[in-house]
């Protein structure tokens, strides 16, 4: 008989670790905190709504294939995945818009509009962007940032000189391009990994070439259609899902976790513990003192990406010419940065982003109406309040209408507001913060939060505070290199295995 393996949170990097360990043969069981599965990509129901909660870019597709198809699966069988086109839009000001769209050809040719001779740059920029994509995915994420030691293959070392981890990506598009709406598009991507442009290494341009060659795409039916496919899949494999079980304690000996507790008084042993949940919560107030790697001190110094103010909304008529993302980029992104990053504050004048997955969707909304998810980044621990939210509600709303043409408040049927009290409650979130750790130099790779405890020799971390970082493909990929570490751990093998693929799923 296997080792028993626990894992705490049922969010995209806990149910693809859970995946991948119950294939080897581990008796695997998942104890997650809220009643609803996926972490941060739940999902609720309200007046006929179906809203997402939280991420609503579906990027690097293959990603989530590769998945599916390491277990006999495919993501055809657990919802139908669309290419939108365009892609996205972005708002300058008033009548001043630009639509991104899916075709390069396109996009060549709308560099060339706002600053001739600029799709030669841009060729080069996406052949570049290209190899640190392909490097990054196939080299390293894939290591576990134990120690720099893991870098010191000399293929990884050879590719990491051609990656521009010591230029900013600020630098890098300012070199090539002068046009600002240009600079900025192509500095959009890196918003998603809570930092600035001049503070994040140029290496994440391959987010460029996943949003621009590769595509942005929809699962119909929300972006929780991919959880319910991992939890299918886990499933089948026999994993055991508990949910409303928020782990508040540990049992430990000898430097080994013998058992958790949950909220409810139950006790589960273990031979191995892999928490996939709030890596500081879950280390400052889960572990004993004596259990703990990291101080308060050291969790006081990270760059925590943004928090930010959501609010779903359901309004009762479409709105003409909306697409499925729009940024509202008519604000001064260096001072919105400035009041997340420098000086936390609310916002004077901020960007946000507006996401109408049933101008794509119909089944998301009910016929004649709107499903709207708004997002205003924000500082993480900084004053949430009724008075604020609402302020800022408002404010995005007049901006909404100058633009659009529509004032969407007097048609509101539904609305609901998540910020930082929320993201505290709902996942522990350390900060309030939304997207985990801020990708700067010197949060990347091996200087991440271990993945391994050095203090419990059978505790292990996965998600978004750990390697590789925020977003849903690096959370998959995060629970597929923690599985591997485990499986090497218990048994020695250099790899886990490809076995026999189970049978496939009828989603």
């Amino acid at each position: 008989m296997k080792t028993q393996i626990t894992i705490v949170g049922a969010g995209f990097s806990g149910l693809s670790a859970a995946a991948y360990l119950a294939r080897e043969g581990y008796a695997v069981r998942i104890l997650e905190k809220n009643e609803g599965l996926g972490g941060r990509a739940r999902t609720f129901a309200a007046e006929g709504f179906q809203f997402d909660m939280g991420p609503s870019w579906y990027w690097m597709p293959q990603v989530f294939e590769d998945f599916f198809n390491d277990f006999g699966s495919s993501a055809s069988e657990h919802y139908n995945l669309v290419r939108l086109d365009p892609s996205y839009e972005i708002y300058f000001g008033k009548g001043d818009r630009m639509d991104v769209p899916a075709s390069t050809e396109e996009l060549y040719a709308l560099f060339e509009r706002l600053e001739p001779g600029s799709s030669a740059n841009l060729k080069q920029f996406l052949s570049e962007a290209e190899y640190k994509y392909r490097v990054g995915l196939g080299e390293f994420v894939q290591k576990p940032g134990h120690s720099i030691l893991d870098f010191a293959d000399f293929r990884v070392v050879k590719a990491a000189m051609k990656l521009q981890m010591l230029t900013d990506m600020s630098s890098y598009v300012r070199k090539l391009f002068k046009h600002p709406q240009l600079r900025e598009l192509l500095e959009f991507p890196v918003l998603f990994l809570g930092a600035t442009p001049a503070n994040t290494p140029a290496l994440y341009s391959l987010m460029n070439y996943a949003d621009l060659e590769l595509g942005t795409w929809y699962p119909m039916g929300g972006m929780h259609k991919i959880i319910e496919g991992m939890v299918a899949v886990v499933k089948n494999l026999g994993v055991e899902i508990i949910a409303g079980a928020a782990v508040e304690s540990v049992r430990t000996s000898n430097g080994t976790v013998e058992s958790v507790t949950t909220s409810d008084g139950t006790t589960f042993a273990t031979g191995v513990l892999i928490n996939s949940a709030d890596y500081h919560h879950f280390e400052q107030q889960v572990l004993e003192p004596a259990d703990r790697v990291y101080s308060e001190k050291y969790w006081s110094k990270r760059v925590m990406a943004p928090s930010s103010l959501l609010f779903y909304v359901g309004v009762n008529r479409r709105i003409p010419d909306l697409h499925h993302h729009t940024l509202f980029f008519d604000a001064d992104f260096n001072q919105h940065a400035h009041e997340i990053y420098t000086e936390p504050a609310w916002p004077e004048d901020p960007l946000f982003y507006v996401c109408a997955p049933s101008v794509t969707d119909a089944s998301v909304a009910p016929a004649g109406h709107e499903n709207l998810f708004f997002l205003l980044p924000l500082a993480a621990e900084i004053e949430d309040t009724e008075e604020q939210r609402e302020k800022y509600w408002n404010l995005m709303c007049d901006r909404f209408a100058e633009r659009t043409g529509v004032d969407i408040r007097p048609h509101v049927v539904y609305k609901r507001a998540f910020a930082h009290k929320e993201f505290k409650e709902d996942y522990n979130a350390y900060r309030g913060n939304a997207y985990g750790l801020a990708n700067t130099l010197t949060q990347t790779a091996f200087l991440k939060p271990k993945l391994r405890s050095k203090k419990l020799d059978n505790l292990w971390y996965t998600g978004q505070l750990t390697t590789p970082g925020p977003g849903m493909p690096p959370s998959i990929i995060s629970g597929e290199v923690v599985a591997r570490d485990v499986h090497q751990s218990l048994t020695g093998a250099k790899d886990i295995s490809s076995k026999p693929q189970p049978t496939p799923i009828n989603a």
